[in-house]
């Protein structure tokens, strides 16, 4: 696990370096979904890294940003909520105790298979969120 103490964006180029390198170094493709932040930028890895390290990077991971508006409706955002109710659900003394309780729980969760029971349908959304989707005419 890797952890970092801010987040600029030569750090978000370290750990997509990271997830890319050594969490998964064998996968032919890693979707990677991103917040909207100004942080996540693809220029950061050749900033950091030689070229063709950085080209070799970006050829791996497929960068997915979350919607500016109704990004609730990520998926990441119920991991995180999970996350927090069962890891985060009080005060932890350090750093290194939170790392340990987060690796624990990811690799559990991997390990099962865990998955998220979505139940917001498309035509709810439509709904709820009109303003968000083009009015099409026949």
């Amino acid at each position: 696990m890797l952890v970092k103490d801010n987040h600029t964006r030569l750090e978000w180029a370290e750990v997509a370096a990271h997830i890319a390198e050594k969490m998964y170094p064998s996968a032919d493709k890693i979707t990677l979904i991103n917040y909207n932040l100004s942080a996540h930028k693809k220029s950061a890895l050749y900033e950091l890294f030689t070229p063709e390290r950085a080209r070799a990077i970006i050829e791996k991971i497929e960068f997915l940003n979350t919607p500016k508006h109704g990004s609730w409706l990520n998926i990441a955002e119920c991991e995180l909520s999970v996350l927090t109710r069962q890891v985060v659900n009080g005060r932890i003394s350090s750093k290194d105790e939170m790392i340990k309780k987060v690796t624990n729980w990811y690799e559990t969760r991997n390990k099962n298979i865990s998955k998220v029971d979505w139940q917001f349908t498309t035509q709810d959304a439509r709904i709820k969120l009109k303003r968000l989707y083009p009015t099409l005419k026949p």
